[in-house]
This record gives structure tokens, C-alpha cells and sequence, in this order.
């Protein structure tokens, strides 16, 4: 039960005009815009974009800037502003195979295809703090202007030769698309739902749960098969028209591991999938993403399934940083009246239990 805080809006107030000017910081110092936080902090904006649901550089930008950094403060930001915005419909999927990609690697083929493609990664810099500088920089053969080139998926390979599971059962069927963001989450969950959740999940608590499906509490042993980073047309299907409509292009990631699967009874030695895909630059959600989704089907596959990141209810329930960030920050609101009722009760409890240990002293002499 909580109590109101009664006179106390001055100090709200000169709270909130400290915060406003512990944010501002030295006013001889230019003041960070949000285009720049935007354009210059590429992968802290994705996070925002992916854990708030929200596909807008600009205003990911800003909610970083009015939140001082805060990440999960800010993504809380965009999530109440997506609550604001009206819904005319469902976009088409998507065509990562298309996706001209400026980022394709895989860890499962030297000579693949089309090539590999470094693109812009801290793969192989030295961890070491360096001096800000301005450089021309040349770019060779991997820019996002470089001609484009037939790169097709990895797993299609696998795929065409009966290597990997199919990507979808047969007959196909496309059926209206779960919205975990307006249906409360019924468990099992359908795995498109699964993807939805893991895609707004905590990028930490993911790669943690990742971490510990390679360390033994799980069955992974994956492959990175194929991570791709690059922009992809997005439409929007209008009834009216009779075809889709291109409503710009985003940057995603896209990562699919490869996982050994030695068979079953009804299914034959394969490899499988897990799946990630996310908004923007950003390759290490994407791939814990994937190694999390593949964990999560092990009674797909028939496996044993007693780690914490094959136990979906957990996962997908713990995994909403604004829902965590939530309920622990809570506890910071008053909480008088029931902490008076515990105390009452602890020293109820305490003198009784020593008025027993009185009565047991006294039988003993």
C-alpha cells in the first residue's frame, strides 16, 4: 500500500529543475543534439530503437539526451510515445535475402558465395582508448556503395541440400501476426510471439542467457551461419490499392546460427536454426537473440530441456527491461504503512520468542 507524499511538490519541483540542470552540464560546452547522438552513437541508438520498439533514429536520439545516457530510462521514453501513435496496419515481411548487405560474415564457410564482407565492425580493432581525429577514410571493395553482388544466404545452401531444417512447415501458411505490445502473453507462446519478445528484450539479460547456453545450461553448440547487416525496403500493404506501398528503407541485423542435431525417432541428423533480427547495427542482440531462440525450441527436437534459457515462461517474462526496471525501482515509492505493519510484527515476534526462551530457562532450573 503506498502513501501519498503530501507537500512535498516544491521539492518535486527543485528535483526536477536539478535533474533538467545536471543533465544540461557545463553550459560553455555545446549542447548534444539529438542528430548527432543519432548519427555519432549508431549501436546505443539501435538498442533504444529495438527495446522500445520504435524505428526512428531522431527521436531515439532525443530520448537518449532527456534521459542522460539512461538506457533503460529512455527506452521507456519511445515505448510510451509508440502508445501514442495510431495503427493503419501490417507491413509486408521483410526480404533479408534481398538485403544488399554493407556487414556478411559466416563462420561456417571460408569461400562462401559472394564473398565475405567486413564492413564496419570492432572485430578487429585493439581495445585501447585513443584520441578523437578526423581522417578521410578510403574505402575498398565493402562500402555501401560497392556494386552489388549475388550473395544468397548461407542456410539456403544448407537448406538446398538437405543439410538444414526447412525455414518453414509445409503446406505454408501466413497466418495474422501475434502483437505482444497489445495481447497478453499466454504461454506456450507461438515462436513468431517468441521472436517479438526476444527482439524488445534486454540486450544484457540476452547475451547472458546466450553465454550460458555455450557454457553447458543448454544444448547449443552453434555456428554464427550468417550475420548480415544492410538496409531493406519496408511496404505497406493498402487494400484500397490493391498492392504495396514502399515506405522507406530501415538498417537491421540479421543473424542465423547453425546448431547440430543428431536426430530423433521422427526427425533425421540436421542442422538447426536460431533465429535473430533486429533494428539498426546490432550484431551482439542479434546473435544472442538467435542462440536464445534456438534454446527455446528444444521440445521441438525432442531434447532435454532444464536450463533457464529453455524455460520460456522465464526468458520471456524476465526479459522486458522496462517491466524489470519497473518493479525493482518501485520499491523507492512509500511504502509506510506496510513497513510499519512488518516492524509491529517482527517485534511481536521477538517478544515472543523470547518469552519462550524465558519459559524454557525457568523449566530447566
Amino acid at each position: 500500500m503506498y502513501v501519498a507524499v503530501k507537500g512535498g511538490e516544491k521539492a518535486i519541483a527543485n528535483a526536477h529543475a536539478l535533474l533538467a540542470k545536471e543533465g544540461r552540464g557545463n553550459p560553455a560546452v555545446p549542447r548534444v543534439e539529438a542528430d548527432a547522438i543519432a548519427s555519432q552513437l549508431p549501436v546505443l541508438t539501435s538498442r533504444v530503437m529495438n527495446e522500445g520498439s520504435l524505428y526512428d533514429r531522431e527521436l531515439a536520439g532525443r530520448a537518449i539526451i532527456q534521459c542522460q545516457g539512461d538506457v533503460v530510462e529512455a527506452i521507456t521514453l519511445v515505448r510510451a510515445y509508440r502508445t501514442t501513435l495510431p495503427r493503419f496496419g501490417y507491413s509486408e515481411p521483410i526480404d533479408t535475402s534481398a538485403l544488399p548487405p554493407q556487414r556478411r560474415i559466416s563462420a561456417t564457410f571460408k569461400d562462401v558465395p559472394g564473398g565475405q564482407q567486413l564492413g564496419a565492425t570492432f572485430d578487429y580493432t585493439h581495445r585501447l582508448l585513443t584520441e578523437p581525429t578526423e581522417a578521410d577514410i578510403s574505402i575498398e571493395n565493402g562500402g555501401a556503395d560497392t556494386a552489388h553482388v549475388d550473395q544468397p544466404r548461407i542456410t539456403d545452401i544448407l537448406g538446398s541440400a538437405a543439410l538444414l531444417e526447412p525455414d518453414h512447415e509445409e503446406p505454408w501458411s501466413d497466418p495474422e501476426p501475434a502483437d505482444i505490445t497489445r495481447e497478453p502473453a499466454e504461454y506456450p507462446m507461438s515462436r513468431a510471439a517468441r521472436l517479438q519478445g526476444l527482439a524488445r528484450g534486454d540486450e544484457g539479460f540476452l547475451l547472458a542467457l546466450g553465454y550460458s547456453t555455450q557454457r553447458g545450461f543448454g544444448n547449443t553448440h552453434p555456428f554464427a551461419g550468417e550475420i548480415r547487416v544492410g538496409e531493406v525496403m519496408v511496404e505497406f500493404d493498402a487494400p484500397e490499392l490493391g498492392f504495396a506501398v514502399p515506405l522507406g528503407r530501415i538498417e537491421v541485423t540479421e543473424c542465423q546460427m547453425v546448431n547440430q542435431f543428431m536426430g530423433s525417432h521422427d526427425k533425421p541428423a540436421q542442422f538447426t536454426r536460431g533465429y535473430g533480427l533486429v533494428f539498426g547495427r546490432a550484431e551482439r542482440k542479434a546473435m544472442s537473440m538467435s542462440l536464445v531462440d534456438r534454446a527455446l525450441r528444444a521440445d521441438e527436437f525432442d531434447e532435454q530441456s532444464d536450463a533457464p534459457a529453455q524455460d520460456e515462461e522465464f526468458v520471456l517474462s524476465h526479459a522486458d527491461c522496462v517491466q524489470a526496471a519497473g518493479f525493482v525501482e518501485h520499491l523507492k515509492l512509500p511504502h509506510y504503512v506496510d513497513f510499519q505493519a512488518e516492524l509491529h510484527l517482527v517485534r511481536k515476534l521477538q517478544q515472543e520468542f523470547g518469552e519462550q526462551h524465558a519459559d524454557e530457562q525457568e523449566v530447566d532450573q
